[in-house]
């Protein structure tokens, strides 16, 4: 959700904080702690309050560029990303997205699925407001048949209907659902949109056509917007923490976070840690530190291509709050390893940066080489500093398989691909990149990646720097 520039004006904005405070009054063992639980605390929420602001500019703000539906109502794009779509970091321009947030708190949804061909790619990735993938519905996780599966908060207790397919349960009372459906180039939009048109959402009470329960209370849902993430990043934490009933394995850090003010549905208040504010500060200013650090350095390294930058369950972190941050940081939403990986590159053979105003570039998979995938596989282009896809004169933000037969091999049958800012000359323009006049970085997804990628066995080629 944030991107690098609004991290900037947070630290900027803590920095500030921190040079007007007074010197803490503290034992310097109780001013480390102060400190530590600060830094805690912002690393364990910054991906929940980048998960709320998505949640307000989806389906709260209706004034919002971003904004697609109201709670419970399906929304369904009928194009691929582009420079346009700024709500969430590193978006995919391989799958039209559908969009559902759903607010479990009165009564559970069912989402219903149509037959969709064996051969086009669906899924519909489950998160909460922790931002654990709970689970997945789609071509992998449950068939391409019909069938219905219902999602229920963590305070529904009744039993599910013999229709449902299978039901999965969120920790937290609101969640979203991320359609993606496979298209296989700008001809096939139409089948995409029917098969859009087979995703149907309702409540329980919709499905089995019984009178609603009581809705639940209405919520004045403070905005949010960059300006105001900066400020005061606990103030949103605080607020989506209510919807997030506690859990035993949090049980001490929610004690820990009480001792500096953040606590579920309580206004945040800095003041009333007045002589405490230096060290709130610089723990806010190390958590966001070590948090920009692990979204570049975390993974293992693949020819120059950082691996592993995936999400999961609560199981899957393992109570590794900082490699969940990295992770929203990287990319918010990212899907499991088993769903899709997601190879990310931003430095050449060499170790430099990559710079797209100094430099040219070229990826060549070698003959048979193409990353091993049931699904499909992509290179996506993006802005270092904005995370987002880059404008360029032919409209191309990714290279993938739905292109293969447009894109030309070399004569030992090995296939290359230019990564530049300007084109490469008419006979080569099929596998272009374009880049933008700057930093830059490259993401590869591997959708439903055979068990050589899972292993490590299969690694991307290198980025090389052309002369």
């Amino acid at each position: 959700m944030a991107t690098r520039l609004v991290l900037r004006s947070l630290l900027a904005a803590l920095a500030l904080l921190a040079a007007s405070s007074p010197a803490p009054a503290l034992e310097q063992a109780a001013t480390a702690g102060l400190r530590a639980a600060a830094e805690e605390a912002l690393i364990y929420g910054f991906p929940m309050v980048m998960n709320y602001m998505a949640m307000y500019e989806f389906a709260i703000d209706t004034n919002s560029s971003q904004y697609k539906a109201p709670f419970n109502k399906l929304y369904n794009a009928t194009h691929l990303s582009t420079p346009d779509d700024t709500a969430v970091v590193t978006p995919n321009s391989d799958t039209p997205y559908s969009i559902l947030w759903m607010d479990l708190r009165a009564e559970p949804i069912v989402l219903c699925m149509p037959e969709v061909d064996k051969g086009r790619y669906y899924s519909v990735q489950l998160i909460d407001l922790y931002t654990f993938n709970y689970g997945y519905i789609g071509s992998r996780a449950t068939g391409n048949g019909a069938a219905c599966h219902m999602v229920a908060g963590p305070d529904w207790k009744g039993q599910a209907p013999k229709d449902i397919k299978r039901t999965f349960r969120s920790e937290t009372r609101f969640s979203l659902a991320i359609y993606r459906t496979q298209v296989f180039g700008p001809t096939d939009m139409d089948q995409v949109t029917k098969v859009q048109a087979g995703y149907q959402v309702m409540t329980l009470s919709q499905f089995l056509k019984q009178p609603a329960p009581p809705p639940a209370p209405e919520i004045a849902f403070p905005k949010i917007d960059k300006a105001l993430a900066k400020d005061n990043p606990f103030t949103y934490l605080n607020f989506v923490l209510q919807f997030c009933p506690p859990v035993p394995q949090e049980a001490a850090l929610r004690a820990r976070f009480a001792a500096i003010g953040v606590e579920p549905g309580k206004p945040f208040d800095p003041s009333s840690l007045s002589a405490q504010q230096a060290a709130l500060a610089e723990g806010m200013r190390g958590g966001m530190a070590k948090i920009e650090k692990a979204a570049e350095t975390s993974g293992e390294d693949a020819n120059g291509w950082r691996m592993g930058l995936n999400g999961g369950d609560r199981a899957f972190y393992h109570g590794d709050w900082l490699r969940r941050a990295a992770i929203a940081m990287a990319g918010l939403y990212a899907n499991n390893p088993i769903e899709a990986l997601y190879p990310a590159a931003r430095s050449d053979g060499t170790g430099a940066k990559l710079d797209g105003a100094a430099n040219r570039y070229t990826i060549t998979f070698a003959a048979g080489q193409l990353p091993p995938v049931n699904a499909f596989w992509s290179v996506t282009m993006y802005d270092a500093a904005t995370q987002l896809l880059v404008a360029n004169p032919i409209n191309r933000y990714v290279i993938n398989s739905a292109m293969e037969s447009d894109l030309k091999k070399n004569r030992d049958g090995s296939m290359t691909l230019y990564v530049q800012q300007d084109s490469p000359g008419p006979d080569k323009e099929s596998n272009w990149l374009p880049a933008p006049g700057g930093a830059f970085y490259l993401v590869m997804r591997l959708y439903r990646p055979k068990l050589s990628v899972l292993i490590g066995y299969w690694k991307p080629p290198r980025v090389q720097r052309v002369g």
